[in-house]
């Protein structure tokens, strides 16, 4: 596994090494306090995570976060001192897969990245997961590519567990809490902007009108609910 940090801050940096390094020795961690130079390493180097500070000397890091999710899906942890909602919700909409607030413990980081790393991993195929097929969404459950339209549509890991087990379970409503629990782990259940953001990330990806949804479809104070796109 290889791991980028982009940070500033040298303590910060041996911290999030330092958990790697317990958790998964064999990693290889690459670090740099500049987000240009970051941009350039998460395109050469093909990192596996990225662990992401908002605050860097040259550019903002959600600069950054926007600018590498125009080129990766690549798994990414925001650390950063910057607390408010706003910044976090924010972070989330720009393709964020999680958002950590310093100061952090050792063991919360952990927590954090094994979510997201298993968040990531292509799930079994199991036998009654064949591909779905409408006249406007195609799902390869096996390759896992999505299609609208017969144009093909870049899901983040994340997006696309979420898009599979809403689908996998079509036409019935699935509380918040199942959602975050399926697809973020029970460390999430607590965490519904998570939900709310990565919806919205779909609907603007699958839907042709996001504002008015006809495939994610919102029940109101319960969950969400994939229903089967018209053919006309």
């Amino acid at each position: 596994m290889k791991v980028l940090i982009i940070e500033d801050s040298p303590d910060i940096v041996e911290t999030i090494s330092l958990c790697f390094e317990l958790r998964w020795p064999e990693a290889k961690v690459i670090s740099t306090p500049e987000g240009s130079k970051g941009l350039t390493l998460a395109e050469t180097e093909s990192p596996d995570i990225i662990i992401l500070d908002l605050g860097l000397p040259d550019m903002d890091g959600f600069e950054v976060l926007k600018d590498i999710r125009s080129f990766s899906n690549v798994p990414i942890i925001i650390v950063t001192v910057r607390g408010d909602e706003m910044d976090r919700v924010r972070g989330l909409e720009l393709g964020a897969d999680d958002y950590i607030v310093k100061p952090f413990s050792h063991i919360e980081l952990l927590a954090r990245i094994k979510a997201v790393l298993r968040r990531t991993h292509m799930p079994e195929l199991r036998a009654e997961e064949k591909p779905f097929h409408s006249p406007k969404l195609t799902i390869d459950f096996a390759t896992r590519t999505v299609t609208v339209n017969g144009q093909p549509v870049r899901l983040t890991p994340t997006e696309y567990n979420l898009l599979r087990y809403l689908v996998l379970n079509e036409g019935n409503v699935l509380t918040r809490r199942a959602l975050l629990e399926k697809v973020w782990g029970e460390e999430y259940t607590d965490s519904p902007d998570y939900l709310k953001v990565y919806i919205q990330r779909l609907r603007n990806k699958l839907e042709k009108d996001p504002a008015n949804p006809q495939l994610l479809i919102s029940e109101r104070g319960i969950g969400y609910m994939f229903v089967r796109p018209p053919s006309a």
